[in-house]
């Protein structure tokens, strides 16, 4: 461990030898991949879920919370350490955690938590700063995963969803009880693809779910890095691995990554799949492969399932949160649900997220603390997940290292105005070429503008005015009325790109 990071946890150990218990548990609920718009309380027109609205209902929630760089571990090194990629070492899935410098897990276990992780972890190395881990390995798998218990594998029979809820419940009961917790409780689903549990295969079945209205797009405005990805439901979905259609033995990789998921099944759970996903093909007879109506249907397939991981979800925040009341923990316990970025459901064609556009980009937040924070609706603040952790250690009463890059939510959550809270945000994203494919590129968001510049085999701008086209179909970079706003919005992106020490930005 570096000296540095020694010294400032001996210190915080010190001021803290005497564990107030007074200090609030924190329960960290987040899902991977779970765009607003699949969250009811969020004004969702595709499900219900009831248990993950009871959290902002009794709290608050963010409707401008977004990440600082759309992808899986990434975003998770950013909410552990409160700083960007540059600076935490995480720029994409590739790369692993450093798991020796200073994150929320570790401040707050020597300040005296109990501390755990539970269920998806994503970050290749072993996690630091917990008393107690079981993670799943990498993606992990939807049905009987492995998991990964403080170094020792086992598989457990049944559905990820559930078993992480159970794995964590089981950690509660169990826990020190003469220490405050802090529980990061983090799903796999809704992550691609989006394998439901047996009882919710016929969820949904009854109807068509609603396409958006820019499901056709053809791009036409923007640069080449929205043409050029590979993310559109309609060409980029694997068959079988992600339509759940006939596996072809003839395609090597679809049929490999769906055998590698089919083979964990029991026979109970082979024959209840079969069974519906066999009277779903038979729906194929007559649609044409690269014609509107497959693209529609794959749609249908692939949203469809995608809620069926959702509903799991909700159901066991449900559990969770029946847990903390029948226990007399509600009060005293901060519940956040996030997730780790935002993802696309069909908008612009799209599955996946990576893009600074808006539907990748939000990431839902919605907080309850029935001892400390009032219920009060919605906040439109432009909040970031490096907000994260100095919000826990101010709530724990410890002081937030000079290093973390994100400001404490307190007094937003408090109901009083932060005269000092931001009003742009600064977004980076870094892996290209890889899965998707998706153009590095980097930019500024406001409450009305966003600009974005692609780079790397690219050199290209798009401006967006999100007032007049929240949908983000119309560039307007190269239209001459825009220049000052243009110039405008540059010397701000230079200011939070010199003010977050961003080295990595082509100069």
């Amino acid at each position: 461990m570096k000296k540095s990071v020694l010294l400032y946890l001996i210190l915080i150990q010190i001021g803290c030898s005497a564990v107030d218990n007074e200090k609030p548990n924190i329960l960290f609920i987040m899902s991977d991949d779970h765009a607003t718009k699949a969250i009811s309380v969020y004004g969702s027109s595709l499900i219900q879920t009831p248990n993950i609205d009871r959290i902002a209902n009794e709290g608050v929630r963010f409707d401008n919370c977004f990440c600082t760089n759309g992808i899986c571990a990434p975003s998770r090194a950013a909410i552990l350490t409160g700083k960007y990629s540059h600076k935490n070492g995480v720029r994409d899935n590739r790369q692993d955690f450093d798991g020796s410098q200073i994150t929320v897990s570790k401040l707050l276990q020597s300040a005296g938590y109990t501390t755990a992780i539970i269920g998806k972890w994503h970050l290749k190395s072993d996690p630091t700063g917990f008393d107690y881990w079981n993670i799943l390995p990498g993606q992990g798998s939807y049905y009987n995963p492995d998991m990964i218990e403080l170094g020792k594998k086992q598989r457990y029979e049944g559905y990820v969803t559930d078993i992480i809820t159970d794995q964590a419940l089981n950690w509660l009961e169990n826990r020190d009880r003469s220490k405050p917790f802090l529980l990061l409780y983090q799903h796999k689903a809704p992550h691609r693809n989006w394998m439901p549990a047996i009882r919710h295969l016929m969820l949904f079945d009854d109807k068509d779910l609603p396409v958006p209205d820019n499901f056709f797009d053809d791009y036409t405005s923007r640069s080449d890095a929205a043409r050029q990805q590979e993310m559109e439901i309609g060409r980029h979905t694997y068959p079988a691995f992600d339509l759940k259609f006939t596996p072809d033995p003839g395609d090597s990789t679809d049929y490999a990554f769906w055998e590698s998921q089919y083979q964990r099944f029991t026979p109970a759970q082979k024959s209840a799949w079969d069974e519906y996903y066999t009277s779903e093909n038979r729906k194929l007879t007559g649609l044409k492969p690269d014609s509107p109506e497959m693209k529609i249907y794959k749609y249908q397939r692939y949203i469809k399932d995608y809620l069926r991981c959702v509903a799991a979800i909700d159901e066991n925040v449900g559990r969770m949160l029946d847990y903390l009341e029948k226990n007399d923990l509600r009060e005293n316990t901060i519940v956040i649900y996030t997730s780790d970025q935002g993802f696309f459901l069909g908008e612009h064609g799209w599955f996946d997220k990576r893009f600074m556009y808006e539907e990748a980009l939000r990431m839902p937040l919605m907080i309850r603390y029935p001892g400390g924070i009032p219920a009060q609706g919605s906040d439109s603040h432009l909040v970031l997940n490096i907000d994260f952790a100095p919000t826990l250690l101010d709530y724990a009463g410890l002081d937030i290292p000079p290093d973390m890059q994100g400001q404490s939510l307190h007094r937003l959550l408090s109901g009083y105005p932060d005269p000092d809270w931001r009003n742009e945000i600064y977004y980076h994203y870094y892996e290209y070429p890889g899965w998707h494919m998706v153009k590095k590129h980097y930019g500024i968001r406001t409450n009305r503008y966003k600009l974005i510049h692609f780079y790397h085999d690219i050199d290209a701008w798009e401006l967006f005015d999100l007032r007049k086209d929240p949908s983000e179909m119309h560039n307007i970079y190269n239209q001459g009325e825009n220049e000052l706003l243009i110039d405008s919005l540059k010397s701000k992106l230079d200011q939070l790109i010199t003010a977050y020490g961003d080295t990595t930005v082509p100069r």
